[in-house]
């Protein structure tokens, strides 16, 4: 199960996630860890994009802690309907609503830690958001994001397939 931050504007219209540059991005990434879309769940932890007027536009907002309690029963409740082996939040604040306020990407990503998350027992981890690649400054700088994102995703095939990458569940 692959959790995000919220809907963008066209995937809060359509109620899919991961649609356009990001999809494509985790598609790749998926593909090229040896998983594919229709192995995974792919939900939100927000189950709507928060957005602010600034001028004539309306501007997403970062989430805040409150946002993402406010939909935590959801994301419980997919969770003990999918029952997935493992779940993957893409992102900070996916990461902050599965892991803890403590989650940081730079220094957990990839890490499995044993969660229990409603009535949902198993290893999650953290990862780069794809949009983390797209807003890369470098072409040198998207290609190791992608890599990041590519290689957290074989520790979760890795997980799910019961072989051990030799990284050690934390608590």
């Amino acid at each position: 199960m692959l959790v995000g931050e919220q809907p963008g504007g066209e995937e809060d219209r359509v109620g899919l996630p991961f649609l356009g540059p990001c999809g494509r991005v985790l598609d790749d990434a998926l593909h090229d860890s040896g998983l594919a879309r229709d192995d995974v769940y792919v939900t939100n932890a927000l189950k709507h994009a928060g957005s602010a007027r600034r001028g004539s536009q309306n501007a997403r907002t970062k989430p805040s802690a409150a946002d993402v309690l406010a939909c935590r029963r959801w994301l419980e409740t997919e969770l003990e309907a999918i029952g997935p082996c493992a779940v993957v939040a893409l992102g900070a604040t996916a990461g902050s609503a599965l892991v803890g306020a403590a989650y940081r990407v730079a220094s957990h990503h990839g890490l499995p830690v044993a969660r229990t998350i409603g009535a949902w027992s198993g290893p999650a981890l953290g990862t780069l958001h794809p949009s983390a690649v797209l807003r890369a400054p470098t072409s040198d700088a998207k290609i190791a994001r992608y890599r990041t994102l590519v290689e957290d995703f074989r520790t979760v095939a890795e997980l799910c397939e019961g072989r051990s990458s030799g990284r050690q569940l934390a608590s």
